[in-house]
């Protein structure tokens, strides 16, 4: 690649702000905004994190779309001392990938609502090097996450709002299509499938007539392939890679059914990775990651899976789990935009998985690291 990137990498998903409770107090920090959701955490002693995740029914480890008794968690968040932080998937990932690729490499693509948030959205995303097409939604307010952290466990709890008001027509529009077909690489967050399928598609269907473009997809939560298999389905064909992490991968299985119901996280993969296939050009590779465990990553028509150590740290180094995987996602697309080897690639996830850990919430040390090999 060359001094910039001309736009090659698109992201599609639900941007958000993430409101981050902690349990004990912590430094001031600089407002960076990921995703499209907008992330806010606690910076002062609050009633344990265990009580929150009761108040609201919420699960320790656990990603979910907020319903009618979750709404106060947010005005429970914000009516203490707090810390904004951009958040959602997706954009959480083009911010890593960004980190690491050269200026002007990636774009990312979503809806926000009319309002500051979203202004701070874009100013955050702008600071990070990257770029963001939002769709505006008149009616609804920026998207929010509110998150619950126990330990090394993380409870994820979003209400979309204008993030669910995302449409196709944006994406198809004269602004917006021309910088999808110059783009070589697509990367859609499962998270999406809840939103807008007819713009992940046509993100898919665009790289399967390409011979030369990528489609990415992730599978983001374990409710994804639970409760919306019927549109993940829809994009298996065009998956050329398809990452996620061991609960969502148990869950898919369970989900599909049949011998691969139960069955070990290697198999599993194996099994992903011989769904049917629309460009038969170029074979899917799927990326399992397991925290602590390796990495493990299938190739179609290989009959064993592959392992990979991951990158030790110290649990005194570790500052919050929050948008771990993300940033490995990140990293490990931003190998594959350069043309890096699959083992690199994910040793390129691996590395900013272990950056982001260190930090609140999903984001990455400035000034800018760079990138060594294992």
């Amino acid at each position: 690649m060359g001094s910039t990137g001309n736009y090659q990498l698109l992201c599609l998903e639900n941007p958000l702000l993430d409101i981050q409770a902690e349990g004990y107090s912590l430094p001031p920090i600089p407002l960076i905004l990921p995703n499209q959701l907008l992330e806010i955490p606690m910076a002062h002693p609050i009633p344990s994190d265990e009580a929150l995740l009761q108040k609201y029914g919420l699960k320790a480890n656990d990603a979910i779309l907020a319903e009618d008794k979750h709404m106060p968690i947010y005005a429970d968040l914000l009516s203490r001392k707090h810390h904004l932080i951009a958040g959602g998937a997706a954009q959480n990932t083009a911010r890593g990938a960004q980190y690491i690729l050269p200026p002007s490499s990636t774009l990312f693509i979503g809806c926000v609502g009319k309002d500051d948030y979203a202004a701070q959205l874009r100013s955050a995303c702008s600071a990070a090097g990257l770029r963001v097409e939002y769709r505006v939604d008149d009616t609804q307010p920026t998207g929010r996450c509110g998150v619950v952290i126990t330990g090394s466990n993380r409870s994820l709890c979003t209400h979309l709002a204008a993030a669910n008001e995302y449409k196709l027509d944006h994406l198809q529009s004269p602004e917006i299509w021309p910088l999808v077909q110059n783009a070589k690489f697509y990367y859609v967050g499962g998270y999406h499938l809840t939103v807008c399928v007819p713009a992940a598609m046509a993100l898919a269907k665009e790289a399967a007539a390409n011979p030369e473009k990528i489609f990415i997809m992730n599978l983001s939560a374990p409710f994804i392939p639970q409760f919306f298999k019927s549109q993940l389905d829809e994009t298996s064909p065009y998956w050329d890679y398809v990452i996620g992490n061991e609960t969502e991968a148990a869950a898919w299985a369970e989900a599909e059914g049949g011998d691969v119901k139960g069955k070990g996280i290697k198999e599993i993969a194996l099994a992903m990775a011989e769904l049917k296939k629309v460009n038969e050009g170029r074979k899917r590779v799927v990326v399992l990651t397991q925290g602590t465990d390796p990495t493990i990553v299938a190739i179609q028509g290989e009959k064993e899976a592959r392992e990979f150590p991951v990158r030790t740290i110290g649990t005194e180094e570790i500052y919050d789990t929050n948008g771990a995987g993300d940033a490995f996602a990140g990293g490990f697309v931003a190998g594959i935009v350069e043309g890096k080897s699959l083992e690199e690639s994910v040793d390129m996830g691996q590395w900013l998985a272990k950056l982001s850990i260190k930090e609140l919430g999903p984001q990455f040390p400035f000034p800018k690291q760079t990138y060594s090999k294992a």
